[in-house]
């Protein structure tokens, strides 16, 4: 999954350029004359500009409010191994291009291996990106509170360490926006035995995300003894996906009602869970069905719901329907 963000970039911010924006507060005091010489007013000034647009362009709020959003998505997704030719590029393969055959050819206990690898991969990949994103929030803070600061001077004597702060920044955004991006597993052996084939394939090894799964709160609603539930995942596969409902009972008052519980196989986005009793609360979880490839899956959504309230005891439920009002008639 690859998302485009647009990269820090110093150059663009012409930190020795000419200014004319003056704030009312700052043109006030360089009328007053009394904090700096004109020339050392006219530099604080163009370098206040500049990192103001910094922090309203670069690494605006907006900007890593996004990131934020992004890097919670990559915490739900669930992660994959895919073997590809080395010809190929990643979502380029399909059952005719890369058949289920080079799974014969490649050594069961090299591949759950790799699998080992791919998931330590995920996991340190998914740790750093949080590291990564919680250092640009303290960076943009620090400038944030330079900017806001009334004296002009401590501001231009540490010009030099701001510049070195922007282009540390600058570089963590780049490693921040490539790390984004899934990367290739690295192979320390080979996976394909010496079976005796004359030609042994050429295949690499990507990781690779899937959308997480998570349940529709409009769609998905409680009766009396039973739910009808539907989920979704937000960019659909290309093949059908197998899912894994499961459900159960909050808060069990007896031996019996311990067995309202289950896990149940769904080829579909939709389900309907019955027998259920009346005016209780149920959990419900669903995630994708279990795959040879699938290395790393560390949420899953759930959901509760209360089934309505029963009859009261010895009402028959055709009589406890409402009865419409007669037609008033006016003769």
């Amino acid at each position: 999954m690859n998302f485009q963000v647009k990269s820090l970039s110093l150059d663009k911010m012409k930190l020795d350029s000419p200014q004319t924006f003056l704030e009312p507060e700052e043109a006030e005091e360089a009328e007053d004359g009394q904090l700096l010489e004109p020339e050392a007013w006219r530099t604080y000034v163009e370098r206040r500009n500049a990192l103001r647009e910094f922090l309203t362009s670069d690494l605006s709020l907006h900007l890593l409010k996004r990131h934020h959003a992004r890097v919670e998505l990559l915490q739900k997704c669930s992660y994959y191994i895919e073997i590809l030719p080395k010809h190929l590029a990643l979502g380029d393969q399909n059952p005719l291009v890369l058949p289920n055959a080079i799974f014969q050819l490649i050594d069961p206990w090299k591949f759950q291996r790799m699998k080992k690898v791919g998931t330590a991969q995920t996991k340190i990949q998914l740790l750093l990106l949080g590291d990564l994103l919680e250092q640009l929030d303290r960076g943009r803070a620090q400038l944030d509170a330079l900017l806001e600061s009334p004296d002009p001077r401590p501001f231009l004597a540490g010009w030099g360490r701001v510049e070195h702060r922007l282009a540390d920044l600058a570089a963590v955004m780049d490693n921040f926006l490539t790390m984004m991006v899934p990367g290739r597993l690295h192979i320390k052996h080979r996976l394909v035995s010496d079976i005796g084939v004359t030609k042994v394939p050429h295949i690499r090894l990507m990781l690779s995300t899937k959308m997480p799964v998570m349940f529709d709160r409009k769609e998905s609603v409680a009766h009396q003894d039973c739910v009808s539930l539907r989920w979704f995942v937000t960019i659909q596969p290309a093949a059908p996906e197998q899912f894994e409902l499961r459900f159960k009972l909050l808060e069990p008052q007896t031996q019996q009602e311990c067995t309202q519980c289950g896990l149940i196989p769904v080829a579909t986005c939709t389900f309907d869970v019955r027998n259920l009793l009346p005016n209780r609360a149920y959990k419900f979880t669903i995630k994708r069905a279990e795959s040879y490839t699938l290395v790393y899956e560390p949420w899953r959504d759930s959901l509760i719901l209360h089934t309505k309230p029963g009859l009261p005891e010895g009402v028959h439920p055709l009589l406890a329907r409402p009865v419409r009002p007669a037609p008033n008639h006016t003769f």
